[in-house]
Parts: C-alpha cells; sequence; structure tokens
C-alpha cells in the first residue's frame, strides 16, 4: 500500500498511485471494474479486482466500501454540460476521495482537468452516446484509415494531458499496436488483451442481466438469483395473504395471551 493525502488533506493508503498506474505499463496486466455502492465496491475489493471506476455523485460511497483501491469518478456526459459544471463537478469528487476523473468529453476538457494536476481518464473508440457519428454501435479501427485516425486521437489526448484512457471495442490489433506506443495507461473494454487494463462492468462480469454486449461475459448468473428472488417474494406474499385470510396466522406459538384471572378481571371493566 502507498502512503497519500488525498484531496481533502485526509491521510490515506491506496493500491495504486497514478504514478503507480504509469510505472507498471507494459510490465504488468491489471483489472478494472465498475462499482457503483459500498457492496459493489467491497465485492471488487474483496475479489482482488484492482482498479475501479463509478459515477462521480457515488463516490462517498464507493470510498466507503473500498477505502484503499484506486477509484476514478466518472463525470457523466450530459450531466455536467459547462466547464465551471465539469470542473466543480470534478473537484467535489476528489474531495470526497477520488484519485482520477473520467470525462467521455474532448480534449479541450481533458486539458481544463489536467491543469489542475487532476489525473484524468479519456475515452476512446466507441463512445455509445456518440455513437451516431460511427453509424450505429460498432467496433473501431477496422480499416487502416480509421486506425490511424484513432492514434491520432490517442495523440491529441496525451498533449491535452490526460494519463489513462478508456478504450472501448477497438480492433483488437490496433488495441495492442496502440498500448506499445502511447504513453496513456489503456483500459480495454471490449478492445482485446493487448491493453494495459482489462475492464468489464460489474453488472456483466456478475450477470446481472440476461443480455450482454458481445464482448461481455458473464461469470455469474446474479440474473437468476434476482428472478429466484423476486419469485419469492411473490409466493411469501401471496401464501401471507391466504393464512390471513383463512386465520390460520396468527398461530398460537405467534400470539400474546393473557391469563385467565386477568381476562376476566379485564371483561367485568369494560363497559356495555
Amino acid at each position: 500500500m502507498k502512503r497519500i493525502y488525498d484531496w481533502d488533506a485526509r491521510p490515506q493508503e491506496r493500491n495504486y498511485t497514478a504514478a503507480d498506474l504509469r510505472a507498471v505499463k507494459g510490465v504488468r496486466k491489471l483489472t478494472q471494474t465498475t462499482a457503483n455502492s459500498a457492496e459493489e465496491a467491497s465485492a471488487a475489493a474483496d475479489a482482488g479486482i484492482d482498479l475501479i471506476m463509478g459515477n462521480a455523485q457515488n463516490t462517498v460511497a464507493v470510498r466507503q466500501g473500498a477505502p484503499q483501491m484506486f477509484f476514478t469518478a466518472a463525470l457523466g456526459l450530459p450531466d455536467y454540460p459547462t466547464e465551471a459544471n465539469v470542473l466543480k463537478a470534478a473537484f467535489r469528487a476528489m474531495k470526497d476521495g477520488a484519485d482520477s476523473v473520467y470525462t467521455a468529453r474532448g480534449p479541450h476538457i481533458v486539458e481544463l482537468l489536467a491543469r489542475e494536476g487532476i489525473p484524468v481518464m479519456c475515452h476512446l473508440g466507441l463512445v455509445p452516446r456518440r455513437s451516431t457519428w460511427r453509424g450505429g454501435l460498432r467496433a473501431v479501427g477496422k480499416t487502416a484509415q480509421e486506425a490511424l485516425e484513432l492514434w491520432n486521437d490517442f495523440r491529441r489526448m496525451e498533449d491535452a494531458g490526460a494519463f489513462s484512457v478508456e478504450a472501448e471495442v477497438i480492433c483488437h490489433q490496433a488495441m495492442a499496436e496502440i498500448t506499445k506506443r502511447t504513453l496513456l495507461v489503456t483500459s480495454s473494454l471490449g478492445s482485446g488483451s493487448g491493453a494495459d487494463i482489462i475492464y468489464l462492468f460489474q453488472s456483466d462480469i456478475c450477470g446481472e442481466h440476461p443480455e450482454r454486449p458481445r464482448h461481455a461475459r458473464a461469470f455469474g448468473n446474479v440474473h437468476a438469483l434476482n428472478e429466484a428472488t423476486r419469485n419469492e417474494r411473490r409466493e411469501a406474499l401471496a401464501a401471507f395473504r391466504t393464512a390471513a385470510i383463512d386465520s390460520s396466522y396468527p398461530s398460537s406459538g405467534e400470539i400474546a395471551t393473557m391469563s385467565e384471572i386477568e381476562f376476566e378481571e379485564f371483561l367485568k371493566r369494560l363497559p356495555g
């Protein structure tokens, strides 16, 4: 563990620092997942995941669940439209205990944050909310020209001051070659194993939904457990209703009783 001070001047310990992530680039493969609650963060920590990322507004809860994990606070694309909004939200997240800030905005926003000394994760490749410019949800870098344009995007983000990048659904050959050449710490979300970090949403890892993107693999089946819980809840409620109506609930063991003497006295004192 590394000793640090967070942005609220509190002494803390972290499994990684931004400098560590740069130092292990190309040396050791890391893992990353999402966490937006104390439980999700704690689960990731207990499982030995290296890095977590979640919505900036959930920073306090995530930090409670995983106080020592490197956490990237994501600034939602439509949630902070102005530069002032972005900067205020970033400072808030860092004050709450984030270690870096993610943005899917352009180099100008990356530069805005980096100028303040905030470690910035940018987003390249497929940005789902901007998929209209790609002609829909599809892999990026399928042609030499597109892969070269992508490489230039990486260079622009480097120049803007980003230190890492969420690289989403980039053709794996292009991702591997770009990773060798870029200074950015690359986090592959559906972009193959040639990046510095392998990243997958926790909901996909745990199988929380019956449908997943092509790049996602479920390593659990929380959806089945949730469905079983949903059905069990309804069956229990229906059974309670039936028992209440036919008077089988409450039973003699589930009620409090008065002694016969006290009950008789009570009846004597009741009016009418």
